[in-house]
């Protein structure tokens, strides 16, 4: 029997300066602002702005009509602007440089299930995601860091089965309702 392997790597990149107190209070905030659970997921995020810049860097030094400037430059701002990013009137590689994380922590599930007021706070959304009651389109989504689309942007709900939704009450809300006619019995005892 074969076995697939897959080919794994490191997902985000640590700082240089471990205590660098300016980066630190930055990620906290960002921490704070977005919701995270821990500095990783920042450092994930800026390690995937970073390969994009660099990737821009590296095609802004090619001609202007060199084919491949031209195909993979198309790429990475089509790919930018399906995900919400970046908008139909940034149309140069050059806006990929002035990109920031919070360009990219602004288009995560967390965040847009806060922005359309589907839960209280930032830190609801997250355990509302990993508790299963939201979903995209069809499909029920349980990462917090999820990606969303500007196509699949209108399509965030809460699931079908959701007990928040039009789903079966939760096992406590069930058990109280079954005790608020069982109450009168106890009140009599005591």
């Amino acid at each position: 029997m074969r076995v697939m392997r897959r080919n794994c790597r490191k997902t985000f990149k640590t700082p240089r300066r471990p205590f660098e107190k300016e980066r630190l209070d930055a990620e906290l905030k960002l921490c704070g602002e977005y919701g995270l659970k821990n500095k990783r997921e920042v450092w994930r995020v800026q390690l995937t702005l970073a390969k994009l810049r660099k990737a821009a860097r590296e095609l802004l030094t090619l001609d202007e009509k060199d084919p491949r400037r031209l195909f993979e430059g198309a790429a990475i701002l089509r790919r930018l602007r399906r995900i919400g990013v970046m908008d139909e009137t940034q149309d140069q590689l050059d806006y990929c440089l002035a990109l920031k994380v919070e360009d990219f922590l602004e288009r995560r599930l967390q965040t847009q299930v806060y922005k359309l007021a589907l839960a209280k706070s930032i830190h609801h959304a997250r355990v509302l995601i990993r508790q299963r009651h939201i979903r995209v389109g069809k499909q029920i989504v349980d990462i917090p860091s999820f990606i969303v689309r500007v196509d699949s942007q209108k399509h965030i709900g809460l699931a079908l089965n959701s007990s928040l939704g039009q789903g079966r009450r939760g096992r406590v809300y069930r058990r109280r309702q079954a005790n608020k006619g069982g109450n009168d019995d106890d009140a009599e005892e005591e």
